[in-house]
């Protein structure tokens, strides 16, 4: 791996991957689990939504060709996000990218006074919920280097340098 000059302690590290990690593999299975299920469709979230971006639900659930694109982007993206932040693979852009994915989610669904939701929700949550604080630490894991200390973005730093010295 790349030795890379930090301030980090090694408890400070490890702990940041292993969040980077445990998000990568909640991301990745949630994909894993929509992509293995013939019958999964976001149609059901989108009809619950009730806050900012009801309106772009009410345009996807309208066409049934708009709700196949976002039902296989959104597969897709779960995968790929997961991906690149289990294995430290183009990180900051999949931590970033798994931010705005999960605000979105959270935009169409928040847990806000004087909104109900027909499926029962996880938990009793007032603004804040598990979908809010992993959106955000996606945002901070973003801005620092572990996939540069651990992952495929330090080994293609590695053959960069090596190739660049030849």
């Amino acid at each position: 791996m790349l030795n890379m000059k930090n301030t980090y302690t090694r408890w400070q590290l490890l702990f940041l991957m292993a969040l980077r990690f445990l998000i990568g593999w909640h991301l990745l299975y949630e994909g894993i689990a929509k992509l293995l299920n013939p019958q999964w469709s976001s149609i059901g979230f989108l009809k619950e939504s009730q806050w900012i971006l009801s309106g772009f639900a009410k345009w996807v659930i309208s066409d049934p060709s708009i709700l196949s694109a976002v039902d296989f982007l959104n597969t897709w993206g779960l995968i790929a996000i997961g991906l690149g932040l289990i294995l430290g693979m183009f990180f900051r852009v999949a931590a970033l990218s798994g931010f705005v994915l999960l605000v979105v989610y959270y935009f169409n669904c928040p847990p806000l006074v004087g909104i109900e939701y027909s499926l029962p929700a996880d938990g009793n949550n007032l603004i804040v919920n598990k979908t809010l604080i992993e959106a955000f630490a996606l945002a901070v894991l973003a801005f620092f280097p572990t996939s540069r200390i651990l992952g495929m973005d330090a080994l293609m730093a590695g053959w960069k340098k090596k190739k660049e010295e030849k």
